[in-house]
């Protein structure tokens, strides 16, 4: 692996005219078909295999043109105090406005509050319901705004007007927090760096990457039914692990001037050893991207391999682009250990005019090394306790997904949502959709009362409409209203007691009893969901396990990765059930509104944050890996590691902090608690497991840590990390030539 990257690195950095043009290409490419590309259409929200989809599937089938995923609207109104809907002016005023909505070439239907019983009991407040064709994402502006003037010549005429459902659906903003995020970027690398060629080469590397990446997603939207969000979560990871990646590699550029070596061999061995690391962190990542499809959700499926894909770029660029850039830089990029003019002269770590040569002063990452190696048990006893401690608030996690009630209260979306819970109770704005099929039933009219009735009976219930049968007469739909509001317990146990009930009914009647609606989809997924955990689980960790196993050639230090980010995620859980669940900081956060955890949120956490785990752990074992190849004691291979690495990984977990930080500014209440719940978590795992528990673990161990049974060393591949080969070549005063020699056979 070393000597192939090694090749690839010096080729690279003398082809660099050549790779430059391919990666401008490859971003022109993608630009153009993402400008040519059609915009992107509906995403659909399948959950294949629950009762939900299911009970979807058949209305498509049974009830054909009814635009079962079309947009809907709820034009709510509130008479002016003292009033009441049913006054004549008010009447007058909601009837004008029903007309002037049906009035439209994507309305499929619109429903009359006084003719269809949408009027509270107490007169006050009334809606009427407007069914489109498409679905919100695919509608027109022009429809949008003749929904939105509608509502507000109605509020011209005294009424207190709000829309709510999907209809005004538009694509989330992320903010101008992400440019703050890049801009913290920038700041750390020239700090890290002392240059600002050097920390610009990471930057516009990763921007590159990204600009493939989600130039690639946006050009394929509409082939592929990508979500809104997927370019966004895309953008996110790749801007993080471009970044990072490329830093990688320029520090340990940087390293190899500093041994005095020309830049062509010093970019060579650059990519041929942090650019391994770099490969095999990006394989977990791609790994614990790509895994997603276990939960069999297709949108959650398409999210983690668009974002999979542009880790990939950012490893490619990382290689390849990174040793071509450092070629234009040339005498720019200083060795490490030296700054440019505008910085300062010195570093903190190097040698005073005082100061005996060759006896430079100790960097921070040595002297906390050092310290953890002496107290190791005392570090990592308060390292678990304080994860532990963060990871308390985990235990009362609610699961369940975003609708219009934990929206903002500025939003007219929320606004009408509380004007129906007010007017109809908070069950309203999450009614139960019942699918009858009764096609294998002897009477199927019979069987529909039956299925009316037994719900009537039961608790937790409001209403129930009359059962409304399709045009063949085998197939009813009745809808349901609970007491609670949708995201309840309450009503989550009454979609369990329907489909218990179903069961009954099914044995007398022959019909078959389905649940469905948006409420009632939302509890399959959080149910799938949590199903799906402990096999993602085994599968992403095991798998990476594997490839650890193959990079560190030992048993206990991947266990040890694996036992740590666990810790990470959990903490990090228990810091977004903090925030956004119980309001902790949600002013500072700016989560207007507090609820249930979005119910994808543990798993993508997972996913995505194993991934990112594995970066540091790979860059900065592997240096201590190295170390303890080349001759030195356990724990001494420890403070090496952290001597070369420690300021690296810090410098790389604040960037990666900063970009997903950025993120919380976003309008989108998934995309504000991901980037919340990466960035915190990055910071456990960054700095509490890989820089503390870590060091501690592996001084504790000493030389077990680098354990191996004979039979699994001589069975496992070897892809050198450490870059031994490299080293041997060296050992035999080959030069660079000799090395290009050596490299090709």
């Amino acid at each position: 692996m070393a000597t192939f990257l090694y090749k690839l690195g010096r080729l690279a950095f003398r082809r660099r005219h050549f790779v430059a043009l391919i990666w401008v290409a490859l971003l022109t490419l993608a630009g153009v078909g993402a400008a040519s590309a059609p915009p992107a259409g509906n995403s659909s929200f399948s959950i294949p295999g629950t009762e939900a989809q299911k009970a979807f599937d058949l209305l498509e089938q049974r009830f054909p043109g009814a635009s079962a995923d079309g947009a809907t609207a709820r034009v709510v109104f509130k008479a002016p105090s003292g009033e009441k809907m049913t006054d004549a002016g008010n009447k007058a005023t909601v009837e004008k406005t029903v007309d002037e909505l049906a009035d439209g070439s994507e309305v499929a239907s619109v429903a009359d509050p006084y003719t269809g019983n949408a009027v509270s009991k107490d007169g006050t407040i009334a809606y009427a319901s407007v069914k489109y064709d498409v679905s919100g994402m695919e509608l027109e502006e022009s429809t949008k705004d003749a929904l939105e003037d509608a509502a507000q010549q109605a509020r011209d005429a005294g009424l207190t007007v709000e829309i709510g459902g999907d209809a005004l659906q538009a694509v989330p903003e992320t903010g101008a927090t992400e440019v703050i995020g890049i801009a913290v970027a920038a700041v750390v690398l020239v700090i890290t760096f002392g240059s600002l060629v050097a920390a610009g080469l990471p930057l516009l590397t990763a921007l590159i990457g990204v600009g493939i990446g989600v130039s690639s997603i946006t050009a394929l939207a509409s082939a592929l039914e990508l979500g809104s969000t997927t370019s966004i979560l895309a953008m996110m990871i790749g801007l993080a692990v471009g970044i990072d990646y490329a830093l990688f590699i320029v520090s340990r550029y940087r390293a190899e001037l500093a041994e005095g070596r020309e830049r062509e061999e010093a970019a060579g061995r650059a990519v041929g050893t942090a650019g391994s690391a770099v490969v095999f962190a990006g394989l977990t990542v791609v790994i614990a991207l790509v895994g997603l499809a276990v939960v069999n959700i297709p949108m959650l499926t398409k999210m983690g391999v668009a974002a999979a894909g542009t880790v990939a770029i950012a490893v490619l660029i990382a290689l390849t682009m990174i040793p071509a850039l450092l070629g234009y830089a040339g005498r720019r990029v200083k060795p490490a250990g030296t700054k440019g003019k505008r910085l300062g002269r010195f570093r903190k770590d190097d040698p005073k005019p005082d100061q005996p040569a060759g006896q430079p002063k100790a960097n921070l990452g040595t002297r906390w090394a050092s310290f953890v190696v002496r107290r190791p048990l005392a570090v990592l006893l308060l390292g678990v306790i304080g994860l532990g401690a963060a990871a308390v608030p985990a235990t009362s996690l609610e699961l369940g997904l975003p609708d219009d009630g934990s929206q903002p209260t500025s939003t007219t979306q929320r606004r009408a949502y509380d004007l129906l819970s007010e007017g109809f109770g908070p069950g309203f704005n999450g009614p139960l959709m019942v699918v009858v099929d009764a096609k294998g039933s002897d009477a199927p009219k019979d069987a529909f009362d039956d299925v009316a009735s037994e719900i009537k009976g039961l608790d937790g219930v409001v209403a129930v409409t009359p059962p409304a049968p399709n045009k063949g007469g085998d197939t009813a739909t009745i809808t349901v209203v609970p007491d609670s509001k949708p995201s309840s317990v309450q009503t989550e146990d009454l979609v369990h007691a329907i489909r218990d009930a179903g069961g009954d009914i099914e044995a007398k009647t022959g019909a078959e009893t389905l649940v469905t609606g948006s409420t009632a989809m939302n509890i399959d997924v959080s149910e799938k969901l949590n199903d799906a955990l402990v096999p993602y689980l085994v599968l992403v960790v095991g798998l990476a396990f594997l490839l650890l196993i193959v990079v560190f050639r030992s048993i206990l230090v991947p266990l040890k990765a694996a036992l740590g980010f666990l810790l990470s995620v959990m903490a990090a859980l228990g810091a977004v059930v903090a925030v956004f669940q119980w309001g902790w900081l949600s002013g500072l956060m700016g989560v207007e509104e507090t609820g249930p955890v979005m119910s994808m949120m543990p798993i993508f956490m997972v996913g995505v944050v194993f991934g990112l785990a594995m970066d540091y752990e790979v860059f900065l074992v592997t240096r201590m890996r190295e170390a303890y190849v080349h001759g030195e004691k356990p724990n001494q291979a420890v403070v090496t590691g952290f001597k070369h690495g420690a300021r690296v990984v810090t410098a790389a977990a604040v960037i990666m902090m900063a970009v997903f930080a950025g993120f919380i500014g976003s309008s989108e209440s998934m995309v504000k608690m991901i980037g919340f719940g990466l960035a915190i978590a990055v910071f456990f795992d960054a700095f509490v497991v890989r820089m503390a528990i870590v060091p501690a673990v592996l001084a504790l161990l000493g030389k077990r840590a680098w354990w191996l049974p004979k039979w699994l060393d001589r069975a496992l591949p070897n892809v050198d990390v450490e870059g031994e080969g490299l080293r041997t070549a060296a050992e035999r005063g080959t030069g660079p030539d000799e090395d290009r020699e050596l490299v090709r056979t």
